[in-house]
Parts: structure tokens; sequence; C-alpha cells
């Protein structure tokens, strides 16, 4: 895949200017070590998953009408270096003969080689941290481990089945793709949910539709400038969120938040106001392109995904149902 080799020099530069002040701040509260959940809680915000939640969604449907989040994925979609994969087909036992038994049965089977955090993805709890300490105050020397990591791993993220809310900020900001850098605030979000007349809500599933997959497309492709840079979330609407108490924010972007990176704000920070402060998921490359063309603002997402044992991240394809 592609790597971003822009990204770490962005980062860089968004790093150095970042204040004494800004980066004291970053590491000088550590109340977030201790979730409202309880010292042993390994979901975070997944733990506002209930019947009643996915009830509610399932009266959002009134059409039936599906939509794939997910992006077909092989070697040339861009990933955050040094991910990569590829697959190889095979058929076992089957070379230099007929096939298996009398009715000679054939069959392929495929080996996947690559990393979980590639296409469209969610980020779990034990993705980012600060300083090797991750949600709940676990420290990385004692849960992360070669084979797996052995607390927060992704086998303990319940399906997640709520409203989903899409806020098109394309549409809001008057751009068929918006610019690089650009970074959704508080009072961005606010402003596009009133002007589409949407309510974000405890429990809820947030999606940002910005049309940065447009850069993949055969017509228009620049996977070098997709892979590299993109607009996205900002820290104020990322903390806006939070206090809201949405399970999951998402984007149809590879890293979810603004880079490069505000300024002022530390190297994915974003990320670890999510994950690590909040317990909140994060969902990368999601295909919101025919949501935003149908109009659509909130709908049913339904997500389940692959329980890799201690897993970080897990290639996944979520469906909204309007």
């Amino acid at each position: 895949m592609t790597p971003l080799k822009t990204l770490a020099t962005a980062a860089l530069i968004s790093c150095a200017l970042m204040t004494g002040a800004a980066l004291a701040e970053s590491h000088g509260d550590m109340a977030w070590t201790k979730s409202k959940y309880g010292p042993e809680d390994e979901i975070g915000a997944a733990n506002l998953l209930t019947p009643d939640r996915a009830k509610a969604a399932a009266g959002l449907v009134t059409e039936g009408k599906t939509y794939s989040l997910g992006l077909t994925l092989d070697s040339t979609v861009p990933a955050f270096a040094p991910r990569s994969m590829s697959i190889a087909i095979l058929q076992p036992g089957q070379v230099n003969n007929s096939g298996l038994g009398p009715t000679k049965t054939t069959y392929n089977d495929d080996i996947f080689m690559g990393w979980l955090g590639i296409g469209s993805q969610i980020d779990g709890l034990g993705h980012i941290g600060e300083d090797h300490v991750y949600y709940n105050g676990n420290d990385g020397s004692d849960f992360v481990a070669a084979d797996g990591m052995k607390k927060l791993g992704i086998e303990k993220v319940p399906p997640i089945v709520t409203r989903g809310v899409l806020l098109n900020m394309s549409k809001f900001y008057g751009q068929d793709i918006v610019t690089e850098g650009t970074a959704y605030t508080r009072d961005d979000i606010m402003a596009a949910a009133e002007a589409q007349g949407v309510e974000i809500r405890e429990g809820d599933v947030v999606l940002f539709h910005s049309g940065w997959l447009d850069l993949l497309k055969e017509e228009t492709r620049d996977a070098a400038r997709y892979g590299s840079v993109e607009p996205g979330l900002g820290k104020s609407g990322a903390e806006y969120l939070a206090e809201i108490g949405v399970v999951a924010i998402g984007a149809d972007t590879w890293g979810l938040e603004a880079v490069p990176f505000e300024e002022g704000v530390g190297v994915f920070e974003v990320h670890q106001i999510l994950l690590a402060h909040h317990g909140i998921y994060i969902l990368e490359n999601m295909v919101t392109e025919e949501l935003a063309a149908d109009g659509v603002t909130e709908f049913m997402f339904v997500l389940g995904h692959a329980k890799v044992r201690g897993a970080v991240q897990m290639i996944i394809n979520p469906v909204a149902i309007r």
C-alpha cells in the first residue's frame, strides 16, 4: 500500500507548534485514567449501547435501503505507513489431480497477509495512549504483548447497533472535497447539525462526510494527497462529542482528525481524547458518499466485526439502514 510519506513531517511540525502550556495541560491532568464505568471496564462508550437504543434505531428504518460503509480493499488503497496487505489464492491438495473424491471436488482458499488497521477500520481502545498509558489507566507494560493484548482487545467490543448520524461537512463548507487541514470545531459541528435539522444524542455513532474518498476514484485519483493530509475532527469538536456521550465517531478519511494538525494541538491528540480519555471508538475510511447523496441525516447503524482475541484494530464493513 502507498505509504503516507509526508505524514511524519506534518506531525513533527504540529508537535513543534505546541506551546509549553499546551504540553503541560495534555500531560498534567490524569483524571482521565479513571473510567466512569469502573476500574475493570474495557469497553468504554460501548456501555451506552442498550436494547432500548437498538430498538429505537430500528424505528428509523422506513425504506429498508442499506448502505455499505466499507471500502473495497486491495493493495493499492493508501494505508498509514508501514501498513500493507496482500492475499494469496491456493488450491490445497489439488495439484496434478482432478480434485477430491469421485465427484472431483475442487476448491479455492485464501491467505491474508497484512495489517488489521487498513482500509475501513475500527480503532479499539488499546490503539492510542498517552506516554504508554491507555484507556482506564491501563499501563502498556502490563497488557501489551507481541502475541496479542491481554486487555482492551477488539474481541471485547460488543456489536454496535444504535442510531447513526451523518454530518455532511462538504455541504456545510460548500466544497466538493473539504480542504485538507480543515478542523471541524465545536461551533462547526453544532452549526452543521442545526443546518441539517438533526440532533446528536448520547449513544449515537457520528459520521462525517467530506468527499475526501473522491481522491481514490479513478478519474480524480490522487493517492499521495489522500494519504498524507486530510480534513477532519478538531480538538474542540472531539471534546464536544465526548461531552454528549457518543459511542463512536467516523469519517471518510484515513485518520479522522485534521492533518496538518491544528496549531497548538499535539500529534493525534484527537485520537487520545476519544480513545484513551473517553473510550470512544474511531471509524476510519467510512464510505459515506451514497448516504450524503441521498440526503440521509439519521439511520440505523450496525457493526459486527471479527473478534480476533488481543487485536488492536479490525477491518470492518458497517451497514447503515434507512
